[in-house]
C-alpha cells in the first residue's frame, strides 16, 4: 500500500491496551509490530520492570506514574521524521497543561521534547524505530510522566504533577494524552505540517535567547539558544555572527 495515499488519522483510529506490569511498554509495542500489528496502538502499564530512557539510561517505573507507548507503522517518509519529536512535545505539553492548576510553576518544552515545570523535568520521551521483515517501518513513542513520584535524576532537577498541585491520576493524564496526540499527529500530517508544529512548539519553548550548553556524543558546545529553524533543528549562536544548527543533543541552561 502506498502510505502517502492513506487518509489522515483521527481519534477513532487509535486503540489502547492497559497492562498491570510489563518489562517495557516500548518493547511490548515493538513486539506487536513484529507480529504484524497495524499501528496506532497505545500500550500503558502501571509498572515497568525494565523501563529505559535515552542512550540506554534506566527509567525508574514504580506504580503511581504514567508509562505509555504509542506504536506507529510507516508514520512518514524518513526525510520527514526529524520534526516528529517536536510534535510529540507539543502533544505532551498540551496534555499536561490540562491537569496542572494555575498555581503551578511555568510549563515549558526544552528542545527537542523535554517537558519542564519550573525548569524541572517531569517527563521522559524515548522514540525507537525498527525495520520490519515485511518492509514496513515501526516507530514507537515511549512517554513516561512523573504523576505522583519523581525518581532521582543525576542529570536534571525533577518534579512531578502532584508536587505542582495536580490531583490527576495516571489514567486521567493518559486520557488527555490520548486525545492531544491524535490531534497533533493529524496536524503534523506525516511531516507535511511541520510549519504548524514548529510554530506551536516555539510558543511553549523554554530558554530562547539564553546561554546553553549542548552535549553531543563527541563534544560539548556553548552559545545562545536562538530557537529552531523551520525543520525543527536547534539554532545555536556561537558568537561573532556564527549560527550552528544541531539535530540531536542534550541541552543544559547556564
Amino acid at each position: 500500500m502506498n502510505s502517502e495515499a492513506r487518509r489522515r488519522i483521527s481519534l477513532d483510529d487509535f486503540r489502547h491496551e492497559a497492562l498491570s506490569e510489563t518489562s517495557s511498554t516500548n518493547s511490548e509495542c515493538l513486539a506487536r509490530a513484529r507480529a504484524g500489528d497495524r499501528g496506532l496502538l497505545w500500550i500503558t502499564a502501571e509498572k515497568q520492570t525494565g523501563g529505559r530512557g535515552r542512550r540506554g539510561r534506566p527509567w525508574v517505573s514504580e506504580r503511581g506514574n504514567l508509562y505509555a507507548s504509542l506504536l506507529l507503522i510507516d508514520p512518514a517518509p524518513m526525510e520527514r521524521l526529524g520534526s516528529l519529536p517536536l510534535a510529540i512535545a507539543v502533544a505532551v505539553h498540551q496534555a499536561v497543561r490540562h491537569v496542572l492548576p494555575h498555581t503551578a510553576e511555568p510549563l515549558e518544552v526544552k528542545w527537542p521534547n523535554d517537558i519542564l515545570i519550573g525548569r524541572k523535568k517531569t517527563c521522559g520521551i524515548l522514540v525507537e524505530g525498527e525495520a520490519l521483515p515485511d518492509g514496513r517501518h515501526s516507530l514507537v513513542i515511549g512517554i513516561g510522566i512523573n504523576v505522583a513520584l519523581m525518581p532521582d535524576n543525576p542529570l536534571y532537577p525533577v518534579t512531578c504533577l502532584r508536587e505542582q498541585g495536580s490531583s490527576a491520576s495516571p489514567e486521567e493524564v493518559f486520557a488527555h494524552l490520548y486525545a492531544s496526540m491524535a490531534e497533533v499527529l493529524e496536524a503534523w500530517d506525516r511531516g507535511r505540517g511541520v510549519r504548524e508544529i514548529t510554530e506551536r512548539w516555539r510558543r511553549v519553548a523554554c530558554g530562547i535567547g539564553e546561554k546553553i550548553t549542548v552535549n553531543l556524543p563527541d563534544r560539548s558546545i556553548s552559545g545562545h539558544f536562538a530557537g529552531i529553524d523551520d525543520n525543527g533543528l536547534l539554532m545555536l549562536d556561537t558568537g561573532a555572527g556564527r549560527m550552528m544548527t544541531i539535530a540531536a543533543g542534550d541541552v543544559f541552561f547556564g
